[in-house]
C-alpha cells in the first residue's frame, strides 16, 4: 500500500498531464519532465520543506521516486527553484485547484445534492516571528499574504483562487475570484454562494444571479437607522432567509482554512514577493490533494 506522500505525488503526476507540456524546451536535456518537478513542489509545499529538503527525501525513498519516474536521477535543489521561479506557476495551479472543484460539483449534482460554494478569505503570515516576539518588540504586522477561495460545500474543494495583499476588502479579490470560479465550474454551476459580511454589496449579488444564474447568500454588513436594508437584492437577505436558505453552510470555507493552516502551516517560508505567491498557491494544491 502507498503512502500517503506517494499517494499525493501520483494524483499531482496525473493531474499534471493535461496542464504541463512534457518539457519547457526542445532543446533541453531533458532530464526531468515539467509534471515531475511540479509534484516535487507541491511535495515540497505539503511536507513544508525546502528545496534541499525534498531533494534529500527522494535520495532516500525509492517508492517515491518510482512514482514520481526518477528512480535513476533526482533533481537537483537548484532545478526545483528554477522551476518555481516560471511566471505560469500560479495559473498552471489554479487550473488543477478549479479541475477538482468541477469535478466535486459534477459528483454532487449526480448524487442528488445541493451544489453549493463558500466564498472568503484568509492570511498567510509572510514572516516567521511569532505574535508575542511582534508585541514584545513594539512591531506590528502591516501586510500578509491574502488567500481569497471558493469552496465546494460538502466536499470541501476549492473551485477558484485568487492570491494578493492584504490588508484590504474582500470585495477588492471578489470580481476575480468569481469570474475565475465560473470559468472553474463550467457547466457544472452551483445552484447558491454562500459569502460572509465581508462580500456585501449589490453589485456581488447581480453578478452572481444574472451573471452567472446562482443564488447569492450574503450576510448583510449594514443596516439603516430604521432597521431595515437597502439594495435590490441585499434587502431580502434577513436572518430568517438566510437561516432557511442553509446559511450555516458558508461555514465549510471556515473548515477548509483551518485544515490547510493545520497541515502546512500559518508562515510562509519564502522570502521575496513572487515565491510567496506561489509558494500559498501550491500549499492549497497540496492540501486539496491531502483531502
Amino acid at each position: 500500500m502507498k503512502s500517503r506522500v506517494e499517494q499525493i505525488a501520483a494524483l499531482a503526476m496525473t493531474l499534471g498531464r493535461d496542464y504541463l507540456a512534457a518539457y519547457g524546451a526542445t532543446r533541453s536535456r531533458h532530464d526531468f519532465t515539467q509534471r515531475q518537478l511540479m509534484a516535487c513542489l507541491i511535495l515540497r509545499a505539503y511536507l513544508k520543506t525546502t528545496y534541499r529538503g525534498i531533494t534529500d527525501l527522494l535520495a532516500g525513498h525509492a517508492g517515491l521516486r518510482t512514482v514520481l519516474g526518477v528512480a535513476d536521477k533526482v533533481p537537483h535543489y537548484t532545478t526545483l527553484q528554477k522551476f518555481s521561479a516560471r511566471s505560469q506557476v500560479v495559473a498552471i495551479v489554479e487550473q488543477m485547484v478549479g479541475r477538482i472543484g468541477q469535478a466535486a460539483l459534477r459528483n454532487r449534482a449526480t448524487h442528488g445534492g445541493t451544489a453549493a460554494v463558500a466564498m472568503d478569505a484568509t492570511g498567510l503570515e509572510t514572516s516567521g516571528a511569532s505574535a508575542h516576539f511582534l508585541s514584545r518588540a513594539g512591531r506590528t504586522r502591516h501586510k500578509w499574504l491574502k488567500v481569497s477561495l471558493t469552496v465546494v460545500c460538502g466536499s470541501l474543494f476549492p473551485l477558484g483562487m485568487v492570491v494578493d495583499w492584504g490588508p484590504s476588502n474582500d470585495k477588492c479579490q471578489a470580481a476575480d475570484l468569481l469570474a475565475k470560479s465560473a470559468v472553474a465550474a463550467g457547466r457544472e454551476r452551483p445552484q447558491q454562494l454562500y459569502a460572509d459580511a465581508g462580500y456585501d454589496a449589490d453589485w456581488i449579488h447581480r453578478w452572481c444571479r444574472v451573471g452567472w444564474g446562482v443564488e447569492s447568500l450574503i450576510r448583510p454588513a449594514r443596516q439603516r437607522a430604521d432597521g431595515t436594508l437597502g439594495g435590490t437584492y441585499r434587502a431580502a437577505m434577513t436572518t430568517d432567509h438566510l437561516r432557511q436558505r442553509g446559511y450555516g453552510r458558508r461555514w465549510h470555507v471556515e473548515s477548509f482554512f483551518s485544515g490547510l493552516k493545520r497541515m502546512t502551516g500559518a508562515a510562509l517560508q519564502a522570502r521575496q514577493v513572487e515565491a510567496q505567491k506561489k509558494e500559498a498557491a501550491l500549499r492549497v494544491r497540496a492540501y486539496t490533494l491531502y483531502r
